[in-house]
């Protein structure tokens, strides 16, 4: 799982997002437009990196892919979420 979370948080230009969406998540669950506000990015990026921490199994959603759909933090994310805290630590991004 480290390896991953370098690569999603570290490996490219949207790894800050991917890692403000994870520590959003961590505090509660958030349907994507919550996301967009909280965070203040446009709709389209937060459904982008959605889809992308979907993929790698960072974030869940138990919904049918309707709108409105919550989305949380996988167990596996969960356990690791010290690791994460760890790396992103280590990049010192705002």
């Amino acid at each position: 799982m480290r390896k991953l979370l370098w690569w999603l948080i570290a490996g490219s230009t949207g790894g800050p997002n991917r890692a403000k969406i994870i520590l959003a998540l961590h505090q509660r669950p958030y349907n994507a437009n919550q996301l967009s506000e909280v965070l203040n990015l446009n709709y389209k990026t937060i459904r982008h990196h959605i889809k992308v921490l979907e993929e790698n199994n960072v974030i869940t959603s138990p919904g049918k892919r309707k709108y409105g759909e919550m989305y949380f933090l996988t167990d596996k994310m969960e356990e690791n979420f010290d690791t994460f805290q760890g790396i992103w630590g280590e990049l010192k991004v705002d």
